[in-house]
Protein backbone atom coordinates (compact mmCIF):
# COMPACT_ATOMS: atom_id res chain seq x y z
CA UNK A 1 0.00 0.00 0.00
CA UNK A 2 2.76 2.05 -0.44
CA UNK A 3 3.15 5.37 -2.92
CA UNK A 4 5.93 5.64 -4.66
CA UNK A 5 7.08 8.42 -7.15
CA UNK A 6 10.12 6.83 -10.10
CA UNK A 7 12.53 9.48 -10.59
CA UNK A 8 15.25 9.54 -12.41
CA UNK A 9 17.73 11.41 -15.62
CA UNK A 10 16.30 10.55 -19.11
CA UNK A 11 17.74 7.33 -20.46
CA UNK A 12 18.51 6.36 -15.97
CA UNK A 13 16.05 3.55 -16.58
CA UNK A 14 12.29 4.36 -15.44
CA UNK A 15 10.73 2.68 -18.45
CA UNK A 16 12.98 0.04 -18.13
CA UNK A 17 11.97 -0.84 -14.66
CA UNK A 18 8.43 -0.63 -15.32
CA UNK A 19 8.40 -2.65 -18.50
CA UNK A 20 10.52 -5.70 -16.31
CA UNK A 21 7.36 -5.10 -13.50
CA UNK A 22 4.80 -5.41 -16.68
CA UNK A 23 6.22 -8.37 -18.17
CA UNK A 24 7.26 -6.93 -21.04
CA UNK A 25 10.86 -7.09 -20.81
CA UNK A 26 13.21 -9.51 -19.49
CA UNK A 27 16.49 -8.80 -17.37
CA UNK A 28 19.47 -11.03 -16.60
CA UNK A 29 18.41 -10.48 -12.66
CA UNK A 30 15.41 -12.11 -11.05
CA UNK A 31 12.09 -10.67 -10.44
CA UNK A 32 9.78 -12.10 -7.88
CA UNK A 33 5.95 -10.80 -8.70
CA UNK A 34 3.53 -11.75 -5.53
CA UNK A 35 0.87 -14.41 -6.34
CA UNK A 36 -2.17 -12.16 -5.73
CA UNK A 37 -0.60 -9.24 -7.21
CA UNK A 38 -3.02 -8.12 -9.96
CA UNK A 39 -1.00 -4.95 -12.06
CA UNK A 40 -2.79 -2.20 -13.65
CA UNK A 41 -0.90 -0.28 -15.91
CA UNK A 42 -1.91 3.30 -17.57
CA UNK A 43 0.80 4.72 -20.22
CA UNK A 44 0.64 7.40 -22.32
CA UNK A 45 -0.59 6.23 -25.56
CA UNK A 46 -3.23 4.58 -23.28
CA UNK A 47 -6.07 6.23 -24.95
CA UNK A 48 -5.43 4.37 -28.54
CA UNK A 49 -6.73 1.72 -26.81
CA UNK A 50 -10.26 2.71 -26.13
CA UNK A 51 -12.83 2.14 -28.52
CA UNK A 52 -13.79 5.27 -30.34
CA UNK A 53 -17.55 3.46 -31.18
CA UNK A 54 -18.29 3.22 -28.02
CA UNK A 55 -19.97 6.00 -25.89
CA UNK A 56 -18.33 7.37 -22.35
CA UNK A 57 -21.12 5.07 -20.32
CA UNK A 58 -20.34 2.09 -22.85
CA UNK A 59 -16.68 2.58 -21.83
CA UNK A 60 -17.02 1.42 -18.65
CA UNK A 61 -20.50 -0.86 -18.49
CA UNK A 62 -18.03 -3.15 -20.63
CA UNK A 63 -15.82 -4.06 -18.11
CA UNK A 64 -17.83 -2.90 -14.76
CA UNK A 65 -18.89 -5.73 -12.50
CA UNK A 66 -21.05 -6.21 -9.58
CA UNK A 67 -23.04 -3.29 -7.48
CA UNK A 68 -20.78 -0.84 -9.36
CA UNK A 69 -22.67 -0.73 -12.49
CA UNK A 70 -25.42 1.06 -10.74
CA UNK A 71 -22.92 4.10 -10.06
CA UNK A 72 -21.74 4.29 -13.59
CA UNK A 73 -23.06 7.75 -13.71
CA UNK A 74 -21.73 8.86 -10.70
CA UNK A 75 -18.15 7.62 -11.63
CA UNK A 76 -18.20 9.41 -14.41
CA UNK A 77 -19.28 12.71 -12.75
CA UNK A 78 -16.35 12.37 -10.51
CA UNK A 79 -14.18 12.35 -13.58
CA UNK A 80 -16.22 15.95 -14.88
CA UNK A 81 -18.78 13.61 -17.57
CA UNK A 82 -21.48 15.16 -16.28
CA UNK A 83 -25.27 15.17 -18.16
CA UNK A 84 -24.76 14.47 -22.11
CA UNK A 85 -21.25 14.16 -21.61
CA UNK A 86 -21.88 10.37 -21.25
CA UNK A 87 -23.39 9.71 -24.20
CA UNK A 88 -20.80 11.12 -26.17
CA UNK A 89 -18.73 8.49 -29.07
CA UNK A 90 -15.24 8.52 -27.53
CA UNK A 91 -14.13 9.23 -31.43
CA UNK A 92 -15.42 12.77 -30.53
CA UNK A 93 -13.77 13.50 -27.40
CA UNK A 94 -10.49 15.84 -27.00
CA UNK A 95 -7.31 14.04 -25.85
CA UNK A 96 -8.00 15.62 -22.52
CA UNK A 97 -11.47 13.90 -22.21
CA UNK A 98 -9.98 10.31 -23.62
CA UNK A 99 -7.08 10.31 -20.86
CA UNK A 100 -9.40 10.83 -18.05
CA UNK A 101 -11.78 8.27 -19.30
CA UNK A 102 -8.86 6.01 -19.61
CA UNK A 103 -7.83 6.98 -16.29
CA UNK A 104 -11.54 6.46 -14.75
CA UNK A 105 -11.71 3.04 -16.50
CA UNK A 106 -8.08 2.07 -14.89
CA UNK A 107 -9.49 2.49 -11.24
CA UNK A 108 -12.79 0.79 -12.14
CA UNK A 109 -10.85 -2.33 -11.98
CA UNK A 110 -10.12 -3.85 -8.66
CA UNK A 111 -6.32 -3.64 -9.50
CA UNK A 112 -4.17 -3.64 -6.03
CA UNK A 113 -1.01 -1.98 -8.00
CA UNK A 114 -0.87 0.25 -10.51
CA UNK A 115 1.87 2.10 -12.31
CA UNK A 116 1.25 5.32 -13.81
CA UNK A 117 3.37 6.76 -16.75
CA UNK A 118 3.33 10.71 -17.16
CA UNK A 119 -0.75 10.53 -16.18
CA UNK A 120 -1.59 13.98 -16.05
CA UNK A 121 -0.56 15.03 -19.80
CA UNK A 122 -3.49 16.25 -21.47
CA UNK A 123 -5.11 16.60 -17.84
CA UNK A 124 -6.26 20.55 -16.45
CA UNK A 125 -5.76 21.25 -13.04
CA UNK A 126 -9.36 19.81 -12.10
CA UNK A 127 -8.81 16.84 -14.00
CA UNK A 128 -6.11 16.63 -12.27
CA UNK A 129 -7.32 17.54 -9.07
CA UNK A 130 -10.10 14.92 -8.81
CA UNK A 131 -7.11 11.95 -10.26
CA UNK A 132 -4.88 13.05 -7.63
CA UNK A 133 -7.68 13.06 -5.04
CA UNK A 134 -9.03 9.43 -6.53
CA UNK A 135 -5.45 8.15 -6.15
CA UNK A 136 -5.41 9.27 -2.28
CA UNK A 137 -8.10 6.98 -1.09
CA UNK A 138 -6.80 4.00 -3.46
CA UNK A 139 -5.71 1.23 -0.76
CA UNK A 140 -3.63 -0.47 -3.51
CA UNK A 141 0.53 0.43 -4.34
CA UNK A 142 1.09 2.67 -6.24
CA UNK A 143 4.61 3.40 -8.90
CA UNK A 144 4.05 6.78 -10.69
CA UNK A 145 6.26 8.04 -12.84
CA UNK A 146 5.57 12.02 -13.52
CA UNK A 147 6.96 15.26 -13.83
CA UNK A 148 4.23 17.17 -12.42
CA UNK A 149 5.83 17.96 -9.12
CA UNK A 150 1.91 19.42 -7.45
CA UNK A 151 0.64 16.29 -8.62
CA UNK A 152 3.37 14.19 -7.11
CA UNK A 153 3.15 16.77 -3.57
CA UNK A 154 1.31 15.20 -0.61
CA UNK A 155 0.07 11.58 -3.02
CA UNK A 156 3.49 9.53 -2.84
CA UNK A 157 5.35 9.19 0.36
CA UNK A 158 8.50 7.37 -0.85
CA UNK A 159 10.82 8.76 -4.14
CA UNK A 160 13.01 6.22 -5.68
CA UNK A 161 15.77 7.07 -7.89
CA UNK A 162 17.00 5.44 -10.65
CA UNK A 163 20.37 5.60 -10.57
CA UNK A 164 22.63 3.36 -12.88
CA UNK A 165 24.01 1.28 -10.27
CA UNK A 166 20.62 0.63 -8.82
CA UNK A 167 17.98 2.06 -6.50
CA UNK A 168 18.04 4.96 -4.41
CA UNK A 169 15.30 5.54 -1.91
CA UNK A 170 14.19 8.71 0.06
CA UNK A 171 11.78 9.24 2.90
CA UNK A 172 9.00 11.73 1.82
CA UNK A 173 7.15 13.33 -0.90
CA UNK A 174 8.67 14.86 -4.08
CA UNK A 175 9.18 18.12 -2.46
CA UNK A 176 11.37 16.44 -0.07
CA UNK A 177 13.41 15.00 -2.44
CA UNK A 178 13.64 17.72 -5.00
CA UNK A 179 14.89 20.05 -1.92
CA UNK A 180 17.49 17.85 -1.11
CA UNK A 181 18.59 17.90 -4.45
CA UNK A 182 18.77 21.76 -4.56
CA UNK A 183 16.10 21.63 -7.37
CA UNK A 184 13.61 23.58 -8.28
CA UNK A 185 11.44 21.31 -10.25
CA UNK A 186 11.45 17.59 -11.58
CA UNK A 187 12.45 18.97 -14.94
CA UNK A 188 14.99 21.57 -13.09
CA UNK A 189 17.00 18.13 -11.37
CA UNK A 190 17.32 16.06 -14.21
CA UNK A 191 18.51 19.08 -16.01
CA UNK A 192 21.35 19.49 -13.03
CA UNK A 193 22.05 15.72 -13.29
CA UNK A 194 22.79 15.66 -16.73
CA UNK A 195 25.15 18.85 -16.45
CA UNK A 196 27.00 16.61 -13.56
CA UNK A 197 27.44 14.01 -15.55
CA UNK A 198 28.96 16.35 -18.69
CA UNK A 199 30.86 17.74 -16.30
CA UNK A 200 32.64 14.72 -15.07
CA UNK A 201 32.65 13.14 -18.33
CA UNK A 202 34.89 16.37 -19.24
CA UNK A 203 37.03 16.21 -16.25
CA UNK A 204 37.92 12.51 -17.06
CA UNK A 205 38.40 13.65 -20.85
CA UNK A 206 41.02 16.44 -19.75
CA UNK A 207 42.59 14.80 -16.81
CA UNK A 208 43.58 11.81 -19.49
CA UNK A 209 44.77 14.32 -21.89
CA UNK A 210 46.73 15.97 -19.33
CA UNK A 211 48.24 12.44 -18.48
CA UNK A 212 49.20 11.69 -22.12
CA UNK A 213 50.63 15.00 -23.03
CA UNK A 214 51.63 18.61 -21.82
CA UNK A 215 49.89 21.49 -24.37
CA UNK A 216 51.61 22.32 -26.68
CA UNK A 217 51.26 26.30 -25.74
CA UNK A 218 49.77 28.58 -23.46
CA UNK A 219 46.93 30.48 -23.97
CA UNK A 220 47.65 34.32 -24.95
CA UNK A 221 46.53 37.14 -22.52
CA UNK A 222 44.06 37.98 -25.08
CA UNK A 223 42.74 34.37 -25.45
CA UNK A 224 42.57 34.37 -21.23
CA UNK A 225 40.84 37.76 -21.37
CA UNK A 226 38.21 36.35 -23.87
CA UNK A 227 36.86 33.56 -22.22
CA UNK A 228 36.66 35.01 -18.76
CA UNK A 229 34.18 37.32 -20.54
CA UNK A 230 32.42 34.88 -22.10
CA UNK A 231 32.26 32.78 -18.42
CA UNK A 232 31.27 36.05 -16.87
CA UNK A 233 28.29 36.69 -19.37
CA UNK A 234 27.31 32.60 -18.94
CA UNK A 235 26.81 33.01 -15.20
CA UNK A 236 25.02 36.22 -15.27
CA UNK A 237 22.67 34.76 -17.75
CA UNK A 238 22.45 31.32 -16.22
CA UNK A 239 21.46 33.75 -13.03
CA UNK A 240 18.76 35.65 -15.24
CA UNK A 241 17.62 31.96 -15.98
CA UNK A 242 16.83 30.93 -12.54
CA UNK A 243 14.83 34.13 -11.69
CA UNK A 244 12.99 33.86 -14.80
CA UNK A 245 12.28 30.03 -13.89
CA UNK A 246 11.52 30.94 -10.39
CA UNK A 247 9.14 33.78 -10.92
CA UNK A 248 7.16 31.42 -13.85
CA UNK A 249 6.92 29.16 -11.18
CA UNK A 250 4.96 31.39 -8.78
CA UNK A 251 2.79 32.67 -11.66
CA UNK A 252 1.61 29.49 -12.39
CA UNK A 253 1.33 28.41 -8.35
CA UNK A 254 -1.27 31.44 -8.46
CA UNK A 255 -2.82 30.42 -11.44
CA UNK A 256 -3.49 26.77 -10.64
CA UNK A 257 -5.43 28.09 -6.88
CA UNK A 258 -7.25 30.50 -9.33
CA UNK A 259 -8.46 27.66 -11.47
CA UNK A 260 -9.55 25.61 -8.31
CA UNK A 261 -11.66 28.35 -7.22
CA UNK A 262 -13.60 28.62 -10.45
CA UNK A 263 -16.81 27.34 -10.63
CA UNK A 264 -18.90 24.89 -13.47
CA UNK A 265 -20.30 28.04 -15.20
CA UNK A 266 -17.24 29.83 -15.86
CA UNK A 267 -16.48 27.28 -18.82
CA UNK A 268 -15.04 30.00 -20.73
CA UNK A 269 -12.89 31.20 -18.03
CA UNK A 270 -11.46 27.81 -17.40
CA UNK A 271 -10.27 27.79 -21.00
CA UNK A 272 -8.61 30.85 -20.85
CA UNK A 273 -6.42 30.27 -17.94
CA UNK A 274 -5.66 26.74 -19.11
CA UNK A 275 -4.28 27.93 -22.24
CA UNK A 276 -1.73 30.58 -20.46
CA UNK A 277 -1.19 27.65 -17.76
CA UNK A 278 -0.05 25.85 -21.26
CA UNK A 279 1.41 29.10 -22.51
CA UNK A 280 3.42 29.54 -18.78
CA UNK A 281 4.74 26.19 -18.91
CA UNK A 282 6.25 26.16 -22.38
CA UNK A 283 8.18 28.79 -21.28
CA UNK A 284 9.33 27.30 -18.39
CA UNK A 285 11.08 24.57 -20.53
CA UNK A 286 12.21 26.76 -23.10
CA UNK A 287 14.25 28.29 -19.76
CA UNK A 288 15.15 25.37 -18.24
CA UNK A 289 16.36 24.53 -21.77
CA UNK A 290 18.40 27.78 -21.61
CA UNK A 291 19.54 26.95 -18.43
CA UNK A 292 20.73 23.35 -19.52
CA UNK A 293 22.91 24.28 -22.18
CA UNK A 294 24.57 27.25 -20.64
CA UNK A 295 25.34 25.24 -17.95
CA UNK A 296 26.94 22.68 -19.83
CA UNK A 297 29.03 25.68 -21.82
CA UNK A 298 30.03 27.05 -18.41
CA UNK A 299 31.37 23.58 -17.27
CA UNK A 300 33.50 22.86 -20.82
CA UNK A 301 34.80 26.44 -20.27
CA UNK A 302 35.66 26.32 -16.84
CA UNK A 303 37.23 22.85 -17.14
CA UNK A 304 39.77 24.09 -19.35
CA UNK A 305 40.65 27.46 -17.14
Amino acid sequence: QEKVALVGKNGAGKTTLTRLILGQETGTGELTIGHNVDIGYYAQNQTEELDGNLTVLETLDEVAVGDIRKNLRGLLGSFLFSGEDVDKKVKVLSGGEKARLALCKLLLHPYNLLILDEPTNHLDIRAKDVLKEALRVYDGSLIVVSHDRDFLADLTDLVYEVQPNGLKQYIGDIRAFLHEKHASSIRAYEASGHRNTESQNSNKKNKTHRGIEEKTHKESYAERKAKDKTIRKLKNRISNTEKKIQALELQLKKLEQDMTHLGDADRSQMTEMAYRHEEYQQQMQLHLDQWESDSSELDALEDTS
